[in-house]
């Protein structure tokens, strides 16, 4: 029975890799067969290619699932024409801006390339730094959430409140941690394999650099330009990136804690020049063999994959607005231009530009475009209003440098209660409606906003140079991030 079982399945692959090729071009066969050699010169030789275990992250974006799509179709043909081929890891990590389109893409995909059942392929989700089997229809874990909403805000608030908006650093640092840990779980894996651009790679260690410095690590400066260093980097900063924030008992450990790997052995596989198609050749592929659905134009004007063009747009408008004294719209307006001028250096089809400006530039619908984004801001990150412009303000770090120009901007009422507000960051006993405030108003416990109180702020140059850099008063920072803006939103006008 099993033989029988075994034959008919090896059949049911080989029909998926043969509609899986139909939709390739005859520049992707060529790049498949470039592909396998890679893999086959990394395990060693065709001999130890069943040895083999090959990690792929699986955000659930389009170039996530493109790139399975060719890994599948190197692991299926290695099947086909010798006796073993390499084992696949496939992870995804909860966040909590994670859509149900993004899980709906995720399990779409997998269904069609027959993931779910191969004995060669381990299909995970990481949950609260729990490995699970991956499961598109389970929510994620409260537990979970209120890690992440915690963790993002406290990363977040290691700004000075004139530094450049980097509110969601936080999503480098967990997907880093959990880059490392899946490694090493289960007797760990071989190779991680991204196809991640050059460009892509750096934004990523840089944005994972300036997260680990506002979590107050340490690691030394690494010479490779891309994700050669990665495991490296991930191995200086350890299993616990949060642990400068939180006690010990206050953050969950990585489980099963059994099954993983004392020493990483994993190293990085670049693939990202196989990708020969462009965007609109690989549509049919994505569409109608995975079942990609896209969320366009959103999807290609946020610059961060892990909080929505609109939140981000929102807090840009906030910040106009609290800030800057300015116009809540002028600010969203300025980041739409911004985005649309990166989506035009990016050669993106101009209907996708014509989308955006039709959902996100009508001055007439921006008032219900506000209400929508704050309540995408509550449902997915757990954050109100008050919280994030709290946030812009990180009035809690350096022993509250910033809290008397948020209080007197945002909640003038309280300037009278200052004094306490120190006191209770000091851990000293306060009224308990002043510490019920500072929940309230920041999100955070009084607890861990003490914690914030006793650090200081780190700037963007932080994150590049591996040396801290305190942020001192004064707007220069954001100034050059609203001249970048300005200078881009000149260029779009000007059609270049």
């Amino acid at each position: 029975m099993t033989n029988i079982h075994d034959q008919a399945m090896n059949y049911v692959y080989q029909q998926v890799l043969q509609r899986l090729l139909s939709f390739f071009s005859r520049a992707e066969r060529t790049a498949l067969q470039l592909m396998i050699q890679r893999l086959v010169v990394a395990a060693g030789g065709m001999e130890r290619i069943g040895e083999y275990k090959v990690l792929a992250i699986q955000s659930g974006s389009r170039d996530s699932c493109y790139t399975l799509a060719l890994l599948r179709a190197a692991q299926l043909s290695i099947a086909g024409r010798a006796p073993a081929t390499f084992r696949l890891r496939v992870a995804s990590l909860r966040l909590n801006g994670t859509s149900s389109t993004v899980l709906e893409n995720i399990h779409r995909s997998y269904s069609a390339l027959f993931l779910y059942d191969d004995p060669r392929v381990e299909v995970l989700m990481v949950d609260n730094r729990e490995v699970l089997p991956f499961n598109h229809l389970t929510p994620i874990s409260e537990a979970g959430r209120e890690s992440n909403r915690l963790n993002l805000l406290m990363v977040g608030h290691r700004r000075a409140w004139n530094g450049l908006l980097d509110l969601w650093d936080d999503g480098y640092l967990a997907t880093g941690e959990f880059y490392g840990q899946i490694a090493r779980w289960n007797s760990g894996v071989d190779a991680l394999v991204s196809s991640d651009t050059p460009r892509q790679q750096k934004q990523f260690l840089d944005g994972l650099k300036r997260a680990a410095a506002k979590a107050g690590l340490k690691a030394s400066n690494h010479h490779e330009s891309g994700y050669e260093e990665l495991f490296a980097l991930l191995d200086e900063l350890g299993s616990d990136c949060y642990r400068a924030f939180n006690a010990e008992h206050d953050q969950a450990v990585w489980r099963p804690a059994e099954q993983f790997e004392a020493c990483r052995r994993a190293t990085y596989i670049d693939i990202h020049d196989m990708l020969v198609s462009n965007l609109e050749e690989r549509w049919p592929l994505l569409t109608e063999f995975l079942g990609f659905q896209s969320d366009e134009p959103a999807t290609q004007l946020s610059d961060n994959e892990y909080v929505s063009f609109s939140i981000c747009a929102h807090v840009r408008g906030l910040q106009s607005c609290f800030v800057y004294g300015r116009s809540y719209e002028r600010g969203v307006a300025e980041y739409l231009q911004r985005a649309l001028v990166m989506m035009r250096r990016k050669r993106l089809a101009e209907r996708l530009c014509v989308q955006a400006v039709e959902v996100f530039g009508n001055p007439a619908t921006w008032a219900e475009q506000r209400v929508l984004a704050a309540a995408e801001a509550q449902k997915d990150l757990g954050l109100s209003e008050a919280q994030l412009v709290c946030l812009l303000y990180s009035p809690f770090v350096e022993n509250g440098a910033a809290l008397e120009r948020f209080l007197r901007q945002c909640h003038p009422g309280m300037l009278v209660a200052m004094p306490d507000l120190h006191r209770a960051m000091q851990g000293n006993p306060v009224p308990e409606q002043v510490l019920q405030w500072m929940t309230d108003v920041s999100g955070l416990p009084v607890a861990l906003i003490g914690r914030l109180y006793c650090m200081g702020p780190v700037s963007v140059g932080e994150g590049r140079a591996g040396v801290p850099e305190i942020v001192g008063a004064g707007l220069q920072a954001e100034a050059a991030d609203y001249d970048d803006d300005t200078a881009v939103a000149d260029e779009w006008s000007a059609g270049r």
